[in-house]
């Protein structure tokens, strides 16, 4: 026959059935924990590249290729059209005031001031004949004024008899007129000698004038030309190195060409060149940061080219240190133009990460896993990035570059 089972059987028998069915749903958690545990993706230490976040200044910057040169660079000219004698010194080398550098060949300048001598010494001559001209022309006229001075006087005095004897009856009225017709003749012509020697004077005067520009003209080209030729043995106006010297010895060189260039190697400028779709963003007296090496040097933009050539725009920096040891003629810089600057905002390195936007993904250091995180990034330059939103200082964040998990949100760090 039958028993009932008693309550406190059963109340065991529902405690066991839910102690197993809990012991189940922790065996499936564990193994669901562990199955994810063992599927997430997971990435070396060593391969990973970090940056600490920190406060610090960042400059928004423009890059530009660079090229150190001479503060000062004096470029030597042929001052006369002739050919290469002798070349007495040689690029490198030092060179002091007066120095001689090239020597031209003087024949042919010496040849052309000797021809504009003596024509200065024809216009001379030229200058005493058209004087004897002048004077004779004028005595001749002089002469002419005293005759007809001495024809007036006698006609006045031939008018007054008639008057005279018209008076006293035994002259006549027509007598008369033709002596006042006579003297008023000769007095016309005696105006006449005077206006011509009046012209006469002015014309010399006139022609004097115009063979002592001739003469002068040609006596400043004379002097022109004696210091031509005694420039042409080319010599350095300052102290310096020599640059560059043509070493065509021989050739033909035309008066302006340039033969020489002496620098001033104590101090230096840096000149720069920037693709011309950044023409609008340069301005005279813009901070610039010229980096030569490990070495940055602080300065400005001193002038800026206004012809673009080649799809690039030329501006020119001056240096606050001019004279650092780290500067070389010639020595190939990057330069930095700084179009705006933050103080003590939130920065990161620049490194693969950075693609250029305003707001991307990267990947934070946390608890021994990297974990994607959107962060809103503002200026940078080559060295540093603006942080804007999303990291705090003091974390660690990858710089590596992270495209092969865009789709994973977390990573294991071994």
């Amino acid at each position: 026959m039958d028993r009932a089972i008693s309550s406190a059987i059963q109340h065991r028998r529902v405690r066991q059935r839910w102690l197993l069915a809990l012991a189940g749903l922790l065996l499936v958690a564990g193994g669901l924990w562990a199955f994810r545990h063992v599927l997430r993706p997971s990435i070396s230490q060593a391969d990973l590249l970090t940056t600490t976040v920190e406060t610090g200044d960042v400059e928004a910057t423009i890059t530009a290729s660079g090229v150190v040169i001479p503060a000062r660079e004096a470029v030597v000219t042929s001052p006369i059209q002739s050919t290469i004698r002798r070349v007495l010194l040689t690029a490198g080398d030092e060179v002091k005031p007066g120095q001689p550098i090239v020597e031209l060949d003087k024949e042919m300048t010496s040849s052309n001031l000797a021809k504009l001598q003596d024509e200065q010494l024809q216009n001379q001559n030229k200058s005493s004949v058209l004087q004897l001209s002048l004077e004779r022309t004028l005595n001749d006229l002089e002469a002419q004024e005293q005759v007809q001075q001495e024809k007036v006087r006698s006609l006045q005095s031939a008018l007054r008899d008639e008057q005279h004897l018209l008076g006293i009856g035994s002259g006549t009225q027509e007598n008369v007129r033709q002596a006042e017709l006579n003297l008023k003749i000769a007095q016309l012509e005696l105006q006449k000698v005077r206006r011509q020697m009046a012209n006469q004077r002015r014309s010399n005067q006139a022609d004097e004038r115009g063979l002592g520009y001739t003469r002068q003209i040609q006596a400043r080209s004379i002097a022109e030309l004696a210091r031509e030729l005694q420039q042409a043995t080319i010599s350095a106006d300052q102290a310096g190195v020599l640059t560059w010297v043509s070493e065509d010895v021989g050739g033909a060189v035309s008066k302006g060409q340039v033969l020489a260039r002496v620098a001033d190697l104590s101090s230096f400028r840096v000149r720069a060149t920037v693709a011309d779709t950044y023409a609008d963003s340069l301005h005279v007296g813009d901070a610039v940061r010229v980096r030569l090496g490990g070495t940055d040097l602080a300065g400005s933009i001193a002038s800026i080219s206004p012809a673009v050539e080649k799809g690039v725009v030329t501006f020119y920096a001056r240096l606050r240190d001019n004279h650092h040891p780290v500067l070389r003629a010639n020595q190939r810089a990057e330069v930095y133009v700084v179009t705006r600057a933050h103080p003590r905002v939130t920065r990161v390195k620049n490194g693969p990460f950075y693609q250029g936007g305003r707001e991307q993904s990267v990947f934070v250091l946390q608890d021994g896993n990297a974990v994607r995180r959107t962060v809103r990034f503002g200026d940078a330059n080559f060295d540093y990035v603006q942080v804007v939103q999303g990291l705090r200082p003091g974390e660690e964040m990858i710089m590596t570059d992270m495209k092969d998990y865009e789709q994973v949100n977390e990573l294991s760090v071994k």
